[in-house]
């Protein structure tokens, strides 16, 4: 290998260190508090509509119109969408490590801004949640890209997909603090500041101390991104960055020295310089060239679809959880409760979704991820998502009669487990691996922002399609659907899509990251690696 290429080399085989956890805990709390974040609004919204949506008279508690629960809701993922694109570019352009630091501050200051609010009246209360809501979106965006390719970049070759996985992992943690967090404030408000139910009392079921419960259960997001800061501005840009997109290798080579504790010596210390002008081949490509359609056009296409599809099936989940929960008895009749209770209830039901089906498939990627490859693992997560909707959508009415549920509860938790255990993961760690160094946060960015894409439409298209085909039975606010039935026949479809298009992406297990995206072959595209080319001294490959 080229004298300068041993600082990729030593990474590439390092044993795992010190250095690589710290690299899961700074990038993985960046994830947690994305996870936390995104997940919290779901908790808060029904006690949203109580407090500013209150009708005098109505035998059920006030809630959002259905215009400003898709606005609350999804204004994030908007945002995130945005930041995802825009900071996988300037990733690229910048440096991981620059641009690290904004997003983090981003997702600090409007966590906390989200739970301030101008005014009082119900629509400044919430467009000013919305409006921050959205920019916290755009940072949390941020980190996708940047997270899985920091990792990617600081990782080995042998346990890369695992360090990856991890830091998404950390997502099933921030979900189940987000749900912890809001049982203990909603038990402490309880316990503090009695109220009737809401067949009761109606007004006096919305204790006025209520605005506070969701306020600080939306602020607490900022307290994980602030305490890993310091540490995310002490960490190097990563060697890959450093030495074949910025072209030092020198200062690459030092600074993976002072992280691995560990003399790594360059062979070449005065051409390192010059090498922008030396080598300038072929292989300097743009994405929107004819050469990296050619070489990369159909990874893109299979990450950017695949990622899509999941996200449809897997956002969607939110509007049956609702049913489900009522139906089990997990969370009784909104009436018969008063509005912190609601809280209370809703979190916990969610708590243990996450802790039973969301956790545990995530970390059974971890540990697989590097035993069976992503392609494996993706295309099996799409296989078993698509028999089980099926097996939920073709029998529903069977499912909906009283003592069938715990069967739909326990199908509709094994869907979820192997998203987790599926392509919810792998979608996240493949595009950090396949593209070359300097297209490759832009790449991350663009697929998940496609993935952010496929959420809108699953989290939205089916609020609607899922509505009873009988306009008279539809929530209110809403025109007739497909009925949950075919709603899940489409999502059984889909997933069987994605199942096809796993096909597209190519398996990256135990591989270097050069190797993937083929930057260590010779300018002239000969095809031969690097390791069987004695005779290629380039100074730094492109």
């Amino acid at each position: 290998m080229a004298g300068d290429m041993k600082v990729l080399n030593a990474l590439d085989t390092a044993k795992t260190q010190w250095y690589h956890f710290t690299a899961i805990i700074i990038a993985g709390m960046g994830f947690f508090t994305d996870a936390y974040d995104l997940f919290c609004i779901s908790l808060v919204t029904k006690l949203l509509g109580r407090i500013y949506y209150h009708v005098d008279g109505s035998p059920k508690p006030g809630s959002l119109p259905p215009n400003v629960s898709a606005a609350v809701n999804g204004v994030a993922f908007c945002g995130t969408l945005a930041g995802q694109l825009f900071f996988g570019w300037l990733g690229d352009k910048m440096g991981r490590k620059k641009v690290y630091g904004m997003t983090l501050m981003l997702m600090c200051l409007c966590s906390v801004a989200s739970g301030l609010s101008f005014g009082r009246e119900p629509k400044t209360v919430l467009a000013t949640l919305c409006f921050f809501r959205f920019w916290l979106g755009f940072g949390i965006g941020g980190d996708y890209p940047l997270s899985a390719t920091i990792m990617s970049e600081y990782a080995n070759k042998k346990t890369r997909g695992a360090f990856i996985a991890a830091v998404f992992a950390m997502q099933g943690f921030g979900i189940l603090a987000g749900g912890i967090f809001a049982i203990i404030m909603s038990a402490a408000f309880q316990a503090s500041f009695k109220a009737p139910a809401y067949e009761v009392d109606a007004l006096g079921s919305t204790v006025p101390q209520a605005d506070y419960v969701w306020r600080i259960i939306l602020m607490v997001g900022a307290v994980p991104a602030l305490l890993t800061y310091y540490w995310r501005m002490k960490m190097p840009e990563t060697a890959r960055y450093t030495a074949l997109v910025a072209k030092n290798v020198q200062q690459a080579t030092a600074d993976m020295e002072k992280v691995m504790h560990v003399d790594i010596g360059a062979e070449q210390k005065e051409p390192a310089v010059s090498a922008t002008t030396t080598v300038k081949s072929s292989n300097e490509f743009g994405l929107f060239t004819k050469q990296f359609v050619s070489r990369h056009g159909l990874h893109l296409l299979g990450t950017t679809s695949t990622w899509f599809l999941l996200d449809i099936a897997y956002y969607s989940q939110n509007l049956f959880q609702k049913d489900i929960f009522s139906a089990i008895g997990w969370i009784p009749a909104a009436k018969t409760m008063n509005a912190v209770e609601e809280v209370y209830k809703i979190a916990r039901a969610q708590t243990l979704i996450a802790l039973c089906s969301t956790v545990p498939g995530y970390w059974f990627t971890v540990f697989l991820i590097d035993r069976i490859g992503r392609f494996t693992i993706q295309l099996l997560g799409f296989a078993m998502m698509t028999v089980f909707m099926f097996a939920l959508a073709i029998p529903y009415n069977h499912w909906t009669h009283p003592g069938n549920h715990i069967g739909f509860v326990v199908l509709y938790s094994l869907t979820f487990f192997f998203a987790n255990f599926g392509p919810n993961a792998t979608t996240f760690v493949v595009p950090a691996e396949i593209f070359p160094a300097r297209l490759r946060s832009t790449c991350h960015g663009i697929s998940a922002a496609s993935g952010k894409l496929g959420a809108m439409v699953g989290a939205f298209g089916f609020l609607y399609l899922a509505q009873p085909q009988d306009k008279t039975k539809a929530d209110a606010g809403y025109p007739a659907g497909i009925g949950v039935r075919n709603s899940l026949i489409v999502l059984g479809v889909v997933n069987l899509l994605g199942t096809f298009f796993t096909f597209l992406v190519p398996e990256s297990k135990g591989k270097s990251l050069e190797e993937m995206s083929r930057e260590n072959e010779d300018s002239t595209e000969a095809g031969a690696e690097v390791e069987t080319h004695p005779s290629n001294n380039r100074t730094v490959p492109v």
